[in-house]
């Protein structure tokens, strides 16, 4: 495989929410069905792989960022689940400085709330493209098209619903989706492993053509072909509705929104889908600006062949192995035993150690290229 060809199957992304919209229940599942994990971790009995600070076992909430890398339909998602609670959103400021793309979760019943602003104000200063996770589908009060509309009333977005829920609070089956055109069901049995598609049932046939043909409007301004056969009331294909998507939402243009319970084990898939689909790769986002060490304004694009620019944007120690600092590699490579030229000391600093992190499991590495 080419050296683009495996950067653009690299998804560099968050998780970002209110606190309690269970947006670690949605990374937990995210890394149950990639396989990462093989047991559902769960927030409320402290058993939450990414929360794994005693003081977040304890409180059940996230107090610092977690990283991870799972892999999707062969493609590497590095993954970070950042705190909801406003006292750590420094964690969550650290996190966007160094991510391609990010996933927000929103509480189905309470909507979006004012952390919710926050993160996203936050994402809008990085400019970080991003999906929208209406979650806890399975609640009381969980409303969908309310979560849709405070998105562009509360945030100054514009939702491009790509889902469609079947139910409510108890009588949340599963969704539609609108670019397949198909019913998807969880399988509770096997946890939700197993997705049954089948045709949209004749009582939501006209909700879903509605929705379509809204969500078709939207792209009609993004991709000529969707615009002609919009225009000629000609069928658009899912290829076609998928790229005219993702171009939206690499210009920022849409934020493309599903919805689900991931308690219950239902619409994480078509998230996990929309993750690869949707949000970008390092060879999508803009070369990265920064100065050599004589002063000179340069400018570095996702290469391995270029040279070493990265980016420290957390620091923490370690028990076992002392001072470890969290990296993004933007251009590149990175290997034990270099020697790199640290501005901020104004001296170089030997590479001791290079670790893949899960939570807070280390697996050692050799090398680390750019777009990680």
């Amino acid at each position: 495989m080419s050296v683009e060809k495996a950067l653009s199957m690299v998804r560099n992304i968050g998780i970002m929410a209110h606190i309690d919209a269970g947006k670690t229940t949605t990374t937990e599942r995210i890394l149950y069905y990639t396989g990462k994990s093989h047991k559902m971790g769960e927030v409320h009995d402290g058993t939450a792989v990414m929360d794994w600070m005693e003081q977040e076992q304890e409180r059940g909430i996230t107090i610092t960022a977690a990283a991870t890398t799972c892999y999707w339909r062969d493609c590497k998602i590095n993954l970070i689940d950042t705190p909801g609670h406003v006292d750590f959103t420094v964690e969550v400021e650290r996190s966007l400085r160094v991510l391609d793309g990010a996933v927000a979760v929103f509480c189905g019943v309470g909507g979006v709330e004012p952390q919710s602003e926050t993160v996203w104000r936050q994402a809008d200063r990085y400019h970080t493209p991003r999906i929208a996770f209406v979650n806890k589908m399975d609640r009381v009060g969980a409303d969908y098209w309310r979560c849709v509309e405070q998105i562009s009333s509360k945030l100054h977005a514009v939702p491009a619903p790509t889902v469609i829920p079947v139910g409510a609070a108890d009588s949340f089956a599963g969704v539609i989706d609108l670019v397949e055109e198909q019913y998807l069901q969880f399988d509770e049995a096997s946890l939700g492993q197993e997705i049954v598609g089948t045709p949209v049932p004749d009582t939501f046939r006209a909700e879903t053509s509605a929705a379509r043909l809204t969500l078709l409007e939207k792209l009609a301004d993004f991709d000529e072909d969707v615009m002609n056969k919009f225009l000629d009331d000609t069928y658009v294909t899912p290829q076609e509705m998928r790229r005219a998507l993702r171009k939206a939402t690499l210009e920022r243009a849409l934020v493309p929104v599903l919805c689900g319970s991931a308690f219950k084990n239902k619409g994480v898939q078509p998230l996990l889908d929309a993750i690869v689909d949707y949000l970008p790769s390092p060879l999508d986002v803009p070369p990265v600006d920064g100065v050599d060490a004589q002063g000179h304004a340069l400018q570095r694009r996702a290469d391995s062949k270029e040279k070493l620019a990265a980016l420290v944007f957390k620091l923490q120690t370690d028990p076992y192995v002392g001072s470890m600092a969290y990296m993004r590699v933007y251009s590149g490579q990175l290997k034990i035993g270099d020697k790199v030229f640290n501005p901020g000391k104004k001296k170089q600093e030997k590479i001791a150690k290079i670790f893949r992190l899960h939570a807070n499991k280390r697996e050692e590495i050799n090398s680390v290229e750019a777009g990680e």
